[in-house]
């Protein structure tokens, strides 16, 4: 009786363990194919067709960029051409026909291509529309915000020649009246602003043209009031 007992408690215990190297065995697999599942997937990588290189071979050869027949092949020459075009074009000079490369070229894009983002890191600065649109637009809206400076201040030769004889009335320039720009006109100009109590700078501006009493033209009286 004894010997029977014995027996089947050593049956349950075998049936026990069975059962729980099998659950084991599930757990672990389970948690392997989640941890595959986990993985993030690859960005596709950007690669050019032989048509695109080639386009790109007689942009440059007409830039003056590449010396070569366009073959459609990366060389040497092709990667130093495209690394000048880049830094001409506010983008990172990588040498490679990423997205960035190809639309500042203006090289259409296939359809496989347009669904692949401009990376930002093709630009110099790290910066870019990554939606894929040209950030030619937005450079241009951000340079069309700026104000505007305003143009510099320039006497024309009939003035000149009026600060010249002016001058020379007064002993302070012995040239001749030429309407021209010289070391001896402008030391006669730094004289006449120091006479005057103006800042000295030996050029002539509207406010020496008022001191002298020479009238500005309708342009730069326009000019000095979008200063002010």
């Amino acid at each position: 009786m004894l010997r029977k007992f014995l027996i089947v408690i050593s049956l349950s215990l075998f049936l026990t363990a069975a059962v729980y190297a099998q659950g084991s065995d599930k757990t672990t697999n389970t948690t392997g194919d989640t941890s595959t599942a986990d993985k993030p997937k690859r960005a596709p990588i950007f690669r050019p067709t032989k048509d695109q290189i080639k386009q790109v071979q007689a942009i440059l050869k007409a830039k003056k960029l590449y010396d070569i027949e366009p073959s459609g092949k990366y060389d040497e020459e092709t990667r130093a051409g495209i690394k000048v075009f880049q830094k001409g074009n506010g983008l990172k000079e990588t040498g490679t026909l990423n997205r960035a490369t190809l639309e500042k070229f203006g090289v259409e894009l296939t359809d496989k291509q347009k669904e692949i983002p401009v990376s930002p890191n093709s630009y110099a600065d790290g910066k870019g529309d990554s939606s894929g649109k040209s950030s030619k637009s937005n450079s241009t809206s951000s340079a069309e915000d700026k104000p505007k400076r305003a143009a510099p201040f320039k006497a024309n030769k009939e003035q000149v020649m009026a600060a010249q004889k002016l001058l020379k009335q007064q002993s302070m320039y012995s040239g001749e009246i030429t309407g021209k720009f010289d070391d001896e006109f402008r030391g006669g100009l730094k004289k006449f602003q120091e006479s005057k109590g103006m800042k000295v700078t030996g050029t002539l501006n509207a406010a020496t043209l008022e001191q002298m009493g020479i009238p500005l033209t309708d342009k730069q009286k326009e000019n000095e009031a979008a200063k002010q």
